[in-house]
């Protein structure tokens, strides 16, 4: 079946598959890591809590069978062992099927992860990684020749990931189209990188290209995805380029790197591949299921098109629950202000002016002035995301941040250790409150003059001070 195989792509689906399970590997270990605090038993929004008012049918996942703490953590470490295995090569190493089970697992139990992440969870490279995991699934492996299908679905991904996100921009926010956005985004996005304030103080000039090479990137090469070689593997390149440029200005978790993996399906490997293996025929079975999950992906296409020609665009939205062929797309709107949440506690009996507040560190989001952002991508730190989103408006916060202060005054270990620096090591505070600071990247005089990265001023009270449990126990 000449029509079905890609022999000369081999090269391109190893590397492909590899990058594809070191994404997975990074998730898995995300979720291991922070998910006890978040979406535990005792977490600020308890998995068990969720799946007792939301059907299996509107979120599947195995724990809405059963759910506690040990199993979360032993689904999330498999996964990332699995992914590491994958990375390794080990779905070489074994028969098609097989390999294409663990692909399967992989997607299954990530899949059961996000539909009760609730809004730790709910990122548009959340959805990306599972439509990108459900194509590897039919990527095959060495005993098969790559199907010219799954490339061609996730060429079709890619340009819908790229070509969703420019126009959103360029529908969105109007300093997209007067190509001012950069004179701001280096500074306000949710995570500045080690690099961002550098950015930051290019030339305006710069940023004007910055952002006209943007549209191009967005609005025009993704076509070239869909076009004959050589022009599909140009055009992802420029893709890759434009990834990479991103991932040096700033932290998006895996989503710079999952769109280079996914773009690497476009490249035409052939030229320095070497002469491509000696291929079997497919067995039928697996044309089959190759077949009917293009089919499924073509008429599940329908909703992210409809999504891309409306004027009413929706960024990162999924159509279905196992978030199958979704709609990308980010910041169709620039904040022009960087706003951050500050959280400072005291043991003072009763707070007073002459109290003395100490100041909780995060991990990634801007807190300290002379700490210059730290690069934590493609990891991803959900706390500090929804900081940024709190301090964007109040509703942000509901349901979470509440119980989020009151850890602290309970000196809960699990939620302390989302954070970089806990002011009080050896007992909760008897009070925590929260301030909300304008934030800015300093200019390089006053850069020079103090050594400041940031420079910070009070808005408003955000959380008035809020007491403690006293003498109870303060840690699980």
């Amino acid at each position: 079946m000449d029509w079905f195989a890609a022999s000369d792509y081999w090269l391109t689906r190893l590397v492909l598959q590899r990058a594809l399970a070191g994404v997975y590997l990074v998730a898995f270990v995300s979720a291991a890591l922070q998910f006890r605090a978040l979406l535990g038993e005792h977490g600020l929004t308890p998995v068990p809590r969720f799946v007792r008012r939301v059907p299996f049918r509107a979120s599947p996942s195995l724990f809405h069978w059963r759910y506690s703490d040990r199993l979360f953590a032993g689904v999330s470490w498999c996964g990332a062992a699995l992914a590491a295995a994958i990375a390794a090569g080990a779905a070489d190493a074994v028969p098609l099927g097989a390999a294409m089970a663990m692909w399967a697992l992989l997607w299954l139990a990530y899949l059961s992860i996000v539909n009760v992440g609730q809004i730790w969870y709910s990122f548009g490279w959340e959805s990306l990684l599972l439509e990108a995991g459900f194509l590897g699934i039919f990527l095959g492996n060495d005993e098969t020749a790559p199907p010219v299908l799954v490339l061609w679905l996730l060429r079709w991904l890619a340009f819908r990931l790229e070509f969703g996100a420019g126009l959103i921009k360029w529908r969105g926010d109007r300093c997209w189209r007067e190509l001012t956005c950069l004179d701001y985004h280096h500074e306000t996005q949710p995570m500045p990188g080690p690099l961002s304030w550098f950015f930051h103080r290019l030339p305006k000039p710069l940023h004007r290209v910055e952002v006209a090479a943007n549209h191009v990137a967005q609005l025009v090469v993704p076509f070239g995805l869909l076009m004959p070689q050589p022009v599909a593997t140009y055009a992802a390149a420029v893709v890759i380029v434009t990834q990479l440029w991103l991932v040096l200005s700033g932290n998006f978790s895996w989503l710079n790197w999952l769109t280079i993996v996914i773009a690497l399906a476009a490249v035409d490997s052939s030229a320095f591949s070497g002469p491509a293996p000696a291929y079997p025929a497919a067995p039928l079975w697996y044309v089959v299921l190759v077949c009917a999950a293009t089919a499924t992906v073509v008429a599940l296409s329908y909703w992210p098109v409809r999504n891309m020609v409306s004027r009413g665009q929706q960024m990162n939205a999924s159509f279905n629950s196992l978030h199958l062929v979704n709609t990308y797309g980010a910041f169709g709107s620039v904040t022009r202000v960087r706003h951050e949440i500050v959280i400072e506690g005291t043991d003072d009996e009763q707070p007073g002016e002459e109290t003395v507040w100490r100041e909780y560190g995060f991990r990634g989001k801007p807190g300290d002035v002379r700490r210059l952002p730290r690069q934590f991508a493609p990891y991803h730190l959900r706390l500090d995301w929804q900081m940024w989103f709190a301090a964007l408006s109040p509703a942000y916060a509901a349901g979470w941040f509440e119980p989020f202060t009151t850890r602290l005054l309970e000196g809960d270990r699990a939620t302390l250790r989302l954070l970089r620096h806990n002011p009080f090591p050896e007992e909760p505070p008897r009070y925590v409150r929260a301030l909300l600071y304008r934030y800015r990247f300093t200019t390089r005089e006053e850069r020079r003059a103090t050594g400041d990265w940031w420079q910070r001023t009070l808005v408003r009270e955000f959380m008035p001070p809020v007491r403690g449990p006293g003498d109870a126990e303060h840690s699980r």
